[in-house]
């Protein structure tokens, strides 16, 4: 067993929170002083201890066996409306019998990994449920998708099992696009286009996307908005979230600015999430 250390400023806790989202063997801890966190992460093997310091730098020391009695409890599954059930199992054995458990529900199987996005955190249960209420909304016709910041890519996959035809995600980091690409193919929808993209670089097709999916941080949001705004077909159906509370007013600002606007709030925790589209579209549905 080994564990991978790092020291962070008190202000990124929620960073390291997102992105550790799911995994289970996450424990961050306030310095003495409250301004410095450290953030720990246990690990099975040596090289899952490398990888995640090659990627976030900090420390990694052997642990124990006195340091380490009990095995985490995996992530709890995730029921999402009468629809799906996300769970953490990989196993076929786990799986068949998850399905024989729930004949009703269609499973999608996100292991914990570095990527965020297990379904379990607020941002993706509450993007899921909005997606759901979507998909029922397009039943019977043709719409594609577009998963920016697609971490673990369980939005593109949860889209693609509610019938969306093409489905577009990217991520600017490669091991979320890596990720997202082995959980496409486990959860059965190979055919979902994962790319590496900045979203702030992005150049989205003309004609846009029927459905846009954005689950990425407050920051950068606000500095996407020109882009997602692009992005979006006429009529299109946005779901957003990744923000912070406290910074709501801020991104909601910077989005009416690029003539988007948001019929439905959800606060979850610190957390909010936000389903919209071009506000001509809007006021046009409303009138």
């Amino acid at each position: 067993m080994f564990a991978w250390s790092k020291l962070s400023a008190a202000q990124w806790i929620d960073a390291w929170e997102e992105r550790f989202a799911g995994n289970p063997n996450l424990v961050i801890e306030y310095v003495k002083g409250g301004r410095s966190v450290r953030v720990r992460v246990f690990c099975n093997t040596e090289k899952e201890a490398r990888e995640i310091k090659k990627r976030f730098g900090g420390d990694i020391r052997a642990v124990k066996k006195a340091d380490w009695q009990k095995a985490p409890e995996p992530p709890r599954p995730v029921k999402v409306r009468d629809v799906f059930l996300l769970t953490s199992a990989t196993g076929k054995a786990d799986l068949a019998e998850i399905r024989r458990q729930h004949p009703k529900r269609q499973i999608i199987s996100i292991p914990p990994e570095m990527a965020f996005g297990t379904g379990d955190h607020a941002t993706t249960s509450t993007c899921l449920r909005m997606l759901v209420d979507v998909a029922r909304r397009r039943k019977g016709t043709e719409w594609s998708v577009a998963d920016l910041g697609a971490g673990t890519g369980v939005l593109a996959i949860a889209a693609r099992k509610l019938g969306s035809g093409e489905t577009f995600a990217c991520d600017f980091d490669p091991f979320a696009v890596a990720t997202a690409t082995r959980n496409a193919a486990r959860n059965g929808t190979p055919e979902i286009i994962n790319r590496e993209q900045d979203v702030l670089k992005w150049k989205p097709r003309k004609k846009g996307y029927d459905v846009v999916l954005a689950n990425i941080f407050s920051t950068v949001l606000i500095q996407a908005w020109p882009v997602i705004a692009k992005s979006l077909a006429p009529g299109g159906d946005l779901i957003v979230s990744g923000i912070l509370a406290s910074q709501a007013w801020d991104v909601f600002t910077a989005a009416a600015s690029e003539g988007i606007g948001f019929t439905q709030v959800v606060r979850k925790g610190k957390w909010v999430t936000a389903r919209g589209g071009h506000m001509n579209d809007l006021v046009e549905a409303a009138g």
